[in-house]
């Protein structure tokens, strides 16, 4: 009786839940002939759709979802996308791209149509080719050869291979029984051994080796023929006992194998792997200073002689000719006026251009932050920004808020606040926390695809976090075009890190610590994603640590935190020829 309820109860809530026409399951997933295990799929008047997010991860790409706006991002080297529920076209690397059928959301999924995962664009950025077919989603090698099915006809028995393009071979007869075939450059869809035991074909071996595909054939005895040719998109092996049967044209065999009597297979080159970059180690100011640039020698002009290009090189003392010469630097522009002074620590300096600061306090309005005992991250970020603020104001230094108050703003916002105020730098600050009521101390970040080990991932999914308050529909277009932008400031915020790090261990009354070997740090924050310029995150403690929270609930400390972040942006400007 008992199962008998769980079984009536089970069909009642599939009836309540489900869409009519409508019918969930779970579709393999395929790499390279190895299970990755399923992912939830969906059957929607005929057509397939599969979880994006689920999808995406085991295929090897990398994914976003915003469920306030029905969106999900699928990004790798070269491709970025923008899916949105609803919308049967997605924006592939800033342009439109139908799909047939639109993205759903279904039960706080974002469900696409296999064709998605089927672009050529998608498959080239994984160097992989992408199928869907019974039922299950193969990624396969970029192959142009792959065994198809051995057929009973003719008199004789056929191996049937499929091709993507034209190829050429090679043949050998090893011995009585054996027969090796060559395809240059060409790459096999999967290396197989098939013991096919048959009349004529014993058995067939197909492996990769020095850049062609080899196929191994064995014959039985008393096979007198065998014969190889192409046959549309197909490429064909046969083998008989007689000569009865009507031969297969055989391609012409070249004389001799070169690289340039074959048609060219190679595989593009794969993505390069994410570097990790190193943060500063040491706690000397001078450990965030760039490298020196190495003198790069002035290029001498070509000159063409039959079609050719040749450089010339002036020997030492000589004088170039006009055509040859490096051409003249541009005169440097006449002083400008020299600003007011400024006061540093009780040095006088004087601007030469003022620098522009964003200054963005975390979290706000509706998005409290991490919360300990009726202490909101929101306000110690807002009090400190304001600090920070009147300091640079004081400085000399050109500043804005994201806000000044209360309010809520994207994360979005953010990164368009600052490049709109063209600011030069952007410092978010934020108040970190932990499940682990032990971790403490102050750490500031910079923006990487690659976090510095999982302790900063963690970080970075706490704060973008934030994104689930955010009602705003994306622009997907510009959306995509922040995931696109390639941080070209990233040594610059590691070095801007650094000199905050040091400045924040140096200033007496923080009472918060300060890790020499780890408090430098880079994660993934979407806040610093599409800033136009060096940025940082700082987390200024731990709310969830006892001890950090007794600091920060105390105005005197966070002044004290102000001016170390201060102290670290002046030094960055001074050393970087802002300030002098």
């Amino acid at each position: 009786m008992k199962k008998l309820l769980l079984a009536l109860f089970a069909a009642l809530f599939s009836f309540f839940t489900c869409v009519p026409g409508w019918a969930q399951g779970q579709t393999p997933v395929k790499v390279i002939g190895k299970d990755k295990g399923e992912v939830t799929s969906l059957l929607a008047n005929g057509i397939t759709y599969l979880d994006v997010q689920q999808t995406a991860k085991k295929i090897g790409a990398n994914v976003e979802l915003y469920s306030a706006a029905k969106q999900a991002k699928v990004t790798l080297k070269g491709f970025a996308s923008i899916l949105t529920a609803g919308e049967s076209q997605v924006i592939l690397n800033g342009q439109p791209v139908a799909l047939g059928e639109s993205v759903i959301a279904y039960r706080g999924r974002i469900m696409a149509p296999t064709a998605f995962f089927t672009l050529p664009a998608l498959g080239k950025a994984l160097d992989r080719k992408i199928i869907f077919e019974n039922n299950t989603l193969w990624v396969e090698k970029n192959f142009n050869l792959a065994y198809a099915e051995k057929t009973q006809l003719l008199g004789g028995e056929h191996l049937v291979f499929d091709m993507t393009a034209p190829l050429q071979y090679v043949s050998h007869r090893a011995n009585a029984h054996t027969v090796e075939i060559t395809f240059p450059r060409a790459v096999l869809k999967r290396e197989l051994f098939l013991r096919l035991k048959g009349d004529f074909i014993y058995s067939v071996q197909m492996r990769q080796q020095d850049g062609s595909a080899v196929l191994k054939i064995i014959l039985n005895r008393g096979v007198e023929e065998w014969s190889a040719g192409t046959r549309g998109d197909q490429w064909v092996f046969r083998a008989a006992k007689n000569k009865t049967a009507a031969p297969i044209v055989r391609a012409p065999e070249p004389a001799a194998v070169g690289p340039e009597t074959y048609l060219s297979s190679a595989q593009p080159a794969g993505p390069k792997p994410a570097v990790l970059l190193p943060a500063p180690s040491v706690m000397e100011e001078e450990s965030s200073a760039a490298p020196e640039k190495l003198a790069v020698p002035a290029q001498t002009a070509p000159q063409v002689q039959a079609g050719k290009t040749a450089v010339v090189q002036a020997a030492p003392g000589a004088t170039l000719s006009p055509a040859t010469q490096k051409p003249a630097a541009p005169a440097k522009p006449a002083a400008k006026e020299l600003k007011p002074a400024v006061i540093h620590q009780g040095v006088e300096s004087v601007a030469r251009k003022k620098m522009r600061i964003m200054v963005d306090p975390g979290h706000g309005g509706k998005d409290p932050g991490a919360v300990r005992r009726k202490q909101r991250e929101k306000d110690w970020n807002l009090a400190v920004a304001k600090e920070l603020y009147a300091l640079l104001k004081k400085g000399g230094f050109e500043v804005r808020m994201t806000r000044d108050k209360d309010v809520f703003i994207p994360l979005s916002d953010r990164s368009k606040q600052a490049n709109n105020f063209k600011a030069d730098l952007f410092v978010s600050v934020h108040t970190n926390a932990s499940k682990n009521s032990r971790a403490n101390g102050f750490q500031v970040y910079f923006r990487s695809e690659k976090a510095t080990d999982k302790e900063a991932a963690e970080v970075a999914a706490l704060e973008n976090e934030a994104m689930q308050y955010e009602e705003v529909h994306y622009n997907f277009v510009d959306a995509l075009l922040q995931s696109l932008a390639k941080n070209e400031y990233i040594n610059e915020s590691s070095k801007l890190a650094g000199y905050v790090r040091n400045a924040v261990f140096k200033q007496p009354g923080i009472g918060i610590a300060v890790n020499r070997n780890s408090s430098v740090r880079q994660a993934n924050f979407y806040v610093l994603k599409g800033v136009n310029s060096p940025a940082i995150l700082v987390e200024m403690g731990y709310i969830s640590s006892p001890k950090d929270r007794g600091r920060l609930s105390q105005s005197a400390v966070r002044k004290k935190m102000a001016q170390g972040l201060y102290n670290g942006i002046y030094d960055y400007a001074k050393k970087e020829g802002w300030l002098k």
